[in-house]
């Protein structure tokens, strides 16, 4: 008779190195944030366009920018708790398809309350997708590859938001800037039939919710083909909280040490989130206000956003080797260019160069925080974890469009922007900090025992399987 074995899937994953299997989640991954950020910076380069034809002023493009992350906050919530109760692969695909659907209908956009509707709803179906597909690989790969994978997921972001200018400046005067929502709506639902045949489950999720042993097998052995496997074997997480099959609550979001990282990573992602999204939605309308013309703008600004890419790529293996910390980096490297550009008076080449350099430095700071927003969270919630906090983070996007609109609004010059934009790093920094001495004071002190947080997490004292 075949004794029955307890597995152990943290230990089976820690102990691997990446696989093709791994390869395939993160290419599917950097496909959804590439369409993401074409999305995002599509509506940013077309805004010029859209009104000059549809009539629209300053403070209604910067209404239209931030309904969108509004509808992403909340279809962040929604999204999120989906994807902790119905799984991860269904969610992702359901937002992805709702998405793809929704861009096409900018195509019929014709008016200043069309755009507004449309714009929320869409931003409700991109919603958890990004934290979601963040969750999904976290939950595949070794703990000493995370920050990096989650970046490179996020250069699909960048990337995408570089391809958004030069589409934009090819398409739009010949065929009009719905042309470039057709193309971005129809790639989208493409890659949403490419999720369907390729996306596995979180095997850490069904784990950690103690569902679907079978579907657990067949993951496992698309992980590692020649992985030992028997019939009656039993499947735990050693590294995490048992939280059973209990409903998500908002409290289990500050549990341990927890209850000082979530907060800190609320702010600092609202922080960065704000800096980050008033770059992207005005970046290329800011250039033209200084005097260049829009093909120049948009280049820029694309530039900047492959750059900032980089940029994170490279803080990402320093964040793998030396925690939180090195989230700290590029906040206070940005801070210098966008003081002087704020409080100087910088023109033409140079205003071009310290800009860019500063928001390079932006854009590598959203990557750090980015890359360690879902990591500290047990996989039964981490949905959840990564869904608040880009939720939360929602705010400081929100306000981002609307600081832009309203200082481009008031008659300031256009440069003075950057020194209110200069208080978001060093927002961030001081939560990296934060964040980084309370993991390593509780990892020292060995706060988190897991009878205790099994018991405040449940209710029970009942061991781990």
């Amino acid at each position: 008779m075949t004794s029955s074995r307890a597995i152990d899937i943290a230990a089976l994953i820690e102990g691997r190195k990446l696989s093709s299997f791994n390869y395939l989640i993160i290419c599917v991954s950097v496909l959804i944030t590439f369409l993401d950020g074409f999305d995002l910076l599509m509506l940013s380069h077309t805004a010029a366009y859209m009104a000059d034809e549809i009539g629209l002023d300053k403070l209604q493009l910067g209404n239209i920018f931030s309904i969108g992350l509004f509808g992403m906050m909340l279809g962040g919530f929604f999204f999120g708790y989906l994807g902790d109760r119905i799984g991860r692969r269904p969610t992702i695909i359901l937002s992805t398809s709702a998405f793809g659907v929704l861009t096409l209908l900018f195509t019929f956009a014709d008016s200043y309350a069309s755009l507004l509707v449309l714009r929320f709803l869409n931003g409700f179906a991109l919603g958890a997708m990004l934290p979601l597909c963040w969750a999904l690989n976290i939950e595949f790969v070794p703990k000493r590859y995370r920050a990096s994978v989650i970046t490179i997921i996020m250069v699909g972001f960048s990337l995408g938001g570089a391809a958004a200018g030069p589409l934009t400046v090819w398409l739009a005067p010949q065929y009009g800037w719905a042309s470039v929502f057709v193309l971005g709506g129809i790639a989208t639902l493409l890659s949403s039939a490419l999720l369907f045949f390729t996306l596995p489950e979180s095997v850490r999720f069904l784990v950690s919710k103690q569902k679907q042993p079978k579907t657990v097998v067949r993951i496992l052995r698309r992980l590692d083909p020649d992985i030992d496997l028997r019939a009656g074997d039993r499947y735990f997480l050693a590294d995490e909280i048992d939280i059973g099959r209990q409903p998500f609550r908002v409290g289990q979001l500050f549990i341990g040490k927890l209850k000082w990282i979530t907060p800190m990573i609320w702010i600092g992602f609202g922080a960065s989130s704000m800096a980050m999204y008033f770059l992207a939605s005005w970046s290329p309308l800011v250039y033209q206000y200084a005097g260049f013309d829009r093909a120049t703008a948009s280049w820029v600004s694309s530039f900047a956003s492959f750059s900032g890419a980089m940029a994170g790529l490279v803080l990402m293996r320093v964040v793998d080797t030396r925690g939180p910390y090195a989230v700290m980096i590029y906040p206070l490297l940005s801070l210098p260019f966008l003081l002087v550009l704020g409080i100087g008076d910088p023109q033409g080449n140079v205003f071009i160069v310290l800009s860019m350099v500063g928001a390079i430095f932006v854009k590598g700071s959203h990557y750090g925080i980015t890359s360690i927003a879902g990591i500290f969270y047990p996989s039964a919630i981490r949905g959840n974890g990564a869904g608040w906090a880009a939720s939360m983070g929602k705010f400081g996007s929100i306000c981002g469009p609307l600081l832009g609109a309203y200082v481009l609004n008031s008659g300031m010059p256009v440069v003075k922007s950057f020194a209110v934009l200069a208080l978001c790093p060093a927002v961030l920094g001081v939560c990296a900090f934060t964040v980084a001495r309370i993991d390593k004071h509780a990892t020292r002190a060995g706060t988190l025992n897991a009878d205790e947080d099994v018991c405040e997490f449940s209710g029970t004292k009942k061991p781990l399987i």
